[in-house]
């Protein structure tokens, strides 16, 4: 065997082992978003987290395993085979995938003041009609676990609950903030917290439903609550992830171009290794111009 015959071997079992990892990791992204969409209580006592936007992210997991499983699969038997339909498709599908990134970078880097006021937006609405309805709860859900990652409250400050239907009282009465305002830091209670929420929380599975507002959680405005506005707090976390999620990013690509790159090369050895088939009466026409008795 040849050097370059055993450096596309080494090509063909380093691309299906690779395609085999994420095979098994999309597998693992399917059965928690579907654990999710069974279960819902057990995953939250599982992650310890008082805040999962579970109802958005369970569907999202579900559907990126099953990509990603699909994806993977097409590079395995592609790879361990040298089908050329299957590489070229795996092939496509990874330039997609890779033009798509490219393509949502300039587009978030050009369009950054109209993306941000869209988020605005749609932060604003969703805390207007925070758990107004009890079946639509996936904003609610989302932005509650982006104000307790982010320890922040509302849009610009905590004012921004004013406006929210279902956490008005009567004149007389406080100002309320969803609990996932709550400082457990400053006020030095995080285990009873914790308790509380999942008390909530156990409340929310898929039988359950929210009514009015007997099972929402909410806090005095005046109690221990972030004073920070979220869009604030974003901004610090996007300068203080910058070389990491740019890094990542990179990653990815990187990942992306060097799969593409080995499929490549595997399509190369596919197609060279294809018997060459003779024209219909190409061998006679053939020996008439040399004038070969047949």
């Amino acid at each position: 065997m040849s050097a370059q015959e055993s450096c596309l071997s080494l090509i063909k079992y380093f691309l299906f082992v690779f395609n085999l990892f994420f095979f098994v990791l999309g597998g693992l992204i399917f059965c928690f978003g579907t654990w999710i969409l069974i279960d819902k209580t057990s995953f939250v006592s599982f992650v310890g987290l008082s805040f999962v936007p579970l109802q958005t992210w369970s569907k999202v997991l579900a559907v990126s395993g099953v990509l990603t499983m699909a994806l993977a699969l097409l590079g395995c038997v592609g790879a361990l085979k040298e089908l050329r339909c299957l590489l070229g498709l795996y092939f496509g599908m990874l330039l997609l995938l890779f033009a798509t990134q490219i393509t949502l970078g300039i587009l978030i880097s050009t369009q950054r003041i109209r993306l941000e006021r869209r988020v605005q937006e749609l932060v604003l609405q969703t805390i207007h009609s925070y758990r107004a309805n009890p079946d639509e709860t996936a904003a609610e859900e989302s932005w509650d676990y982006a104000q307790f990652q982010l320890r922040c409250c509302g849009w610009y400050s905590p004012r921004d609950w004013i406006s929210a239907r279902t956490l008005r009282g009567n004149e007389s009465e406080e100002p309320l903030v969803p609990c996932s305002c709550y400082n457990s830091t400053a006020a030095n209670d995080s285990l009873g917290f914790d308790k509380l929420f999942f008390s909530q929380l156990s409340r929310l599975g898929p039988r359950a439903k929210l009514r009015q507002t007997a099972d929402l959680c909410a806090l005095p405005a005046k109690a221990h609550i972030y004073r920070e506005g979220c869009a604030q707090s974003l901004r610090k976390w996007l300068h203080n992830n910058l070389i990491s999620i740019v890094g990542i990013c990179l990653g990815v690509g990187l990942l992306e171009v060097s799969g593409m790159a080995l499929c490549l090369q595997l399509h190369r050895r596919a197609l060279s290794r294809e018997p060459v088939l003779p024209l219909p009466g190409a061998e006679a026409r053939l020996h008439d111009a040399l004038n070969i008795p047949v």
